[in-house]
């Protein structure tokens, strides 16, 4: 009985699927788009912040805390470079799949040539 009620619902998901609007989805997806082109910068100003305050605390602090400052310099490097790493993945993909990475419009000259 289970099975015939699982079969049932996979066979009947693609006519309940298709049936609904999917406006909200796109907004939705809109919206989560916006949000993290806003943090994407972000969290490269906090690695940035992270590398320099361990290199601040290298030169300037007490010898027990260099080991502890050098480790934040690293963190800090590994961090921007997996990030750019992933941006740049991202966007070698995109356009190999043909994915438009510019959102912005093309604007032409009001003057023509």
């Amino acid at each position: 009985m289970k099975k015939l009620a699982l079969t049932l619902g996979v066979l009947a998901l693609p006519v309940v699927t298709f049936a609904q609007d999917l406006s909200n989805l796109k907004t939705l997806v809109g919206s989560i788009g916006e949000i993290v082109d806003l943090i994407i910068p972000i969290l490269f100003a906090i690695a940035l912040l992270g590398f320099f305050y361990g290199l601040v605390t290298y030169i300037f602090g007490a010898e027990q805390n260099k080991d502890q400052a050098k480790k934040t310099m690293i963190w800090g490097v590994v961090a921007l470079f997996v990030m750019a790493s992933v941006w740049g993945l991202v966007r070698f993909l995109g356009e190999s799949v043909g994915v438009d990475q510019d959102p912005a419009p093309v604007v032409n000259p009001l003057i023509p040539r």
